[in-house]
């Protein structure tokens, strides 16, 4: 029985992936041999013929046209972190000029953007304007629904009109084929030769914190931002520990109930919702999903997301940090790869024989990471994520790998030599017949770690929440595609007639010994890290532009170009685009600053001052009145201090025009950011002196309050 005002919802398994063209509904709508002719193409990367791609893209109109959709689009991912559409209309005319509904094979695999309006990092200038976007068969179609009707979304690559990639997948989809031949090559080796396909999986933890909209609106930095750039602490934050995994505020499960219904349409399944550490602060956990596919999925998220928090009245901030002092907002990856049979190759094993198999491929992960952790810190470098990392949960920005007691004690043993018998998963007994036996994870979970194994995946956890996973995870396999190399090489050497397990053993013992500056188990916050760190000769890279340089590195530029996912030219290229933005990220930040300073913070102070002031003088002067004198020579000495603090931002920036290159990073790093922490500082010191009615912003009291 329906109630007042209740919404009535279909089942979930009713609406699941109803506007995603997938194997389903392409069966449904394609003749059996055209059919199989796009699995051949999207399962074995073989060119589709013209006429195939004609009888894919009129069964992929028709089903659209019929779930409402008007238009269509190559939606693909630039190096901005979002996505980008170009909407075409399915309506055009014939030759009597009749309204007709077309869609072409040529239009599904290829359309034409421009390309010189988005970042390139110097490859494309304003008069070089082609570009192409091309279909990416590998993850499905699908309908993003609006008031009016929809838009067949086509994942897509972007490249440019000499071939350059100027988007984010392209790297991606080389990175995962990278990983996957070498692991089949390491399967066979180990003589799985039944196995048709390996692919790398992951599912991202999304974070995000939701605020009321009208609280937002009155905020320019969160406005222009997404974060707060001034803010005096509330004085209940996260310290009672009472928001993390509590009863979900009901405004918050209504937003959240909306989003989960909308991705089920997209064939997207939220696996766990709830709330984070901080208040006002949220995490959905999807189920993970072939890499590139996890990668599309939340971009669908994240688009998602933001549209349902304005119809709920919510303001969506997916900044790293958007309030000083609270947990930050991160995206861990979780990574694994799964074989043909349904196998996860990262989960232990009882078995002698898979263990060794496990342990190959878990020591080709940590083999590349040690190589290469200075990729994996350039890849998480962001102007949001530095205010993130090292605090409050979230991992520092040293690179270490977490296995956890007994994955340690194994690769150490098998470092000093062959084990008599290699330890196995302990397994509780629970003594009652109708309930199985439960097997016990192998290590407690370290949370300061940026790289932890799991159990049956490495967790990445430095990864910054607005980031297209994207990025890192093209470098995350980049790192552990040339560590299965390395193993499978080592493995090979032994020779034809070798025992696979004595040889893949030795592979694993060159893991063990290469990775053990990496590993780390103990507390990664704490300052003896920081100086064992320094001590092992881990990369360390204090600021954005420093940790960006890493990526231009001699040895980063050798793997990505020896593996193809990179030329040197788009490695550079990649850099210049993550420096330019956080460049320009910060200069925003340092305008809104000043806006904010002279419309509101300064004024608010001179009311103040004037309130206290009169009211100071119509009271009988005496010592007994210093307290209050005081007070009014803090207020006029904090507008002082502001006054001079912006002057000199303002000399600052002026300066930065006429900077180019690392100059003008490293001014706005060495000088800029303190100089706006300063101001912060003062700002906020001002905003407790002050009265309510009078502070011109709603506080971090009203922001982190949801009615």
């Amino acid at each position: 029985m329906k109630m007042a005002g209740e919404v009535l919802y279909d089942k979930a398994r009713d609406i699941f992936g109803m506007y995603v063209f997938d194997r389903r509904a392409m069966k449904e709508r394609l003749p059996q041999h055209i059919f199989n002719e796009l699995m051949a193409s999207i399962e074995g990367g073989q060119k589709l013929e013209p006429n195939t791609a004609d009888m894919v893209a009129s069964a992929m109109k028709e089903w659209a046209l019929a779930k409402g959709a008007t238009h269509w689009t190559h939606w693909f991912h630039p190096r901005t972190e979002l996505t980008a559409e170009k909407h075409m209309s399915f309506m055009s005319k014939d030759e009597n000029g009749m309204p007709i509904e077309s869609f072409k094979g040529k239009e599904l695999i290829q359309s034409e953007p421009d390309a010189s309006s988005l970042p390139s990092g110097g490859i494309r200038s304003t008069f070089e304007a082609r570009g192409y976007s091309a279909w990416d068969p590998s993850s499905p179609a699908f309908i993003m629904k609006s008031r009016k009707g929809g838009t067949l979304c086509i994942p897509s690559v972007f490249i440019s009109y000499d071939g350059t990639p100027l988007d984010l997948k392209t790297p991606l989809l080389r990175a995962v084929e990278a990983v996957e031949t070498r692991a089949m090559r390491i399967l066979k080796l180990f003589g799985n030769r039944g196995l048709k396909w390996a692919h790398v999986t992951m599912g991202a933890e999304q974070e995000f914190f939701l605020i009321d909209n009208e609280m937002a609106k009155g905020r320019p930095d969160i406005k222009y931002c997404g974060r707060t750039i001034i803010g005096a602490p509330s004085p209940k934050g996260q310290q009672m520990e009472d928001h993390y995994f509590g009863s979900i505020p009901h405004r918050v499960l209504a937003f959240m109930e909306d989003v989960e219904r909308d991705l089920y349409r997209l064939g997207v399944v939220i696996n766990t919702r709830h709330n984070e550490t901080a208040p006002c602060q949220f995490e959905f956990a999807p189920m993970f999903a072939d890499a590139n596919l996890a990668c599309d999925q939340n971009q669908q998220i994240m688009d998602v997301m933001r549209r349902m928090a304005h119809r709920h009245n919510f303001c969506l901030l997916l900044h790293e940090k958007p309030f000083a002092g609270l947990n930050g907002s991160g995206k861990h990856m979780n990574v694994s790869i799964m074989d043909s049979e349904g196998r996860n190759l990262l989960t232990p094993s009882t078995n002698h024989r898979k263990n060794i198999q496990f342990l190959t491929f878990l020591g080709a992960m940590i083999l590349g990471f040690s190589r290469y952790s200075g990729l994996l810190r350039a890849a998480i470098a962001s102007p949001g994520n530095i205010h993130r990392l090292g605090g409050n949960e979230a991992p520092p920005a040293i690179m270490s790998v977490y296995l956890g007691s007994t994955l340690t004690k194994i690769l150490d043993a098998v470092e000093k030599g062959l084990p008599d018998d290699l330890p196995a998963q302990a397994l509780i007994d629970l003594g009652m017949n109708k309930l199985p036996s439960l097997t016990v994870d192998n290590s407690d979970r370290n949370r300061t770690a940026p790289l932890a194994f799991t159990g049956d995946k490495m967790e990445f956890r430095a990864p910054g929440a607005p980031q297209s996973i994207a990025g890192p995870l093209t470098m995350f396999l980049a790192a552990w595609a040339w560590g299965l190399e390395q193993m499978a090489g080592i493995i090979e050497s032994k020779g034809s007639d070798a025992d696979i397990q004595e040889a893949a053993l030795d592979a694993v013992r060159h893991a063990a010994a290469e990775s053990r500056p990496l590993r780390f188990e103990g507390n990664a916050y704490s300052q003896a890290w920081r100086k064992e760190a320094k001590k092992r000769g881990l990369t360390i890279a204090n600021s954005t532009p420093e940790a960006l340089d890493l990526f231009v590195d001699p040895e980063s530029k050798k793997l990505l170009t020896s593996l193809g996912i990179m030329s040197e030219r788009e490695v550079t290229a990649y850099r210049d685009i993550r420096l330019e933005q956080y460049e320009k990220t910060v200069e925003i930040e340092m305008t809104v600053l000043q806006t904010m300073l002279w419309e509101g913070v300064l004024p608010a102070i001179s009311r103040q001052i004037a309130l206290e002031g009169a009211a100071r003088c119509a009271v009988a002067g005496g010592t007994e009145m210093g307290t209050w004198d005081n007070y009014l020579a803090q207020l006029s000495g904090l507008k002082i201090a502001i006054m001079d603090a912006s002057r000199e931002l303002d000399e600052l920036r002026d300066g930065l025009h006429a900077l180019g290159g690392k100059e003008r990073a490293a001014a706005i790093t060495e000088k800029g950011l303190p100089l706006c922490a300063t101001i912060r500082s003062l700002c906020d010191a001002a905003e407790k002196l002050i009265a309510r009615d009078i502070w011109p912003y709603h506080t971090y009291t009203d922001l982190l309050t949801i009615a």
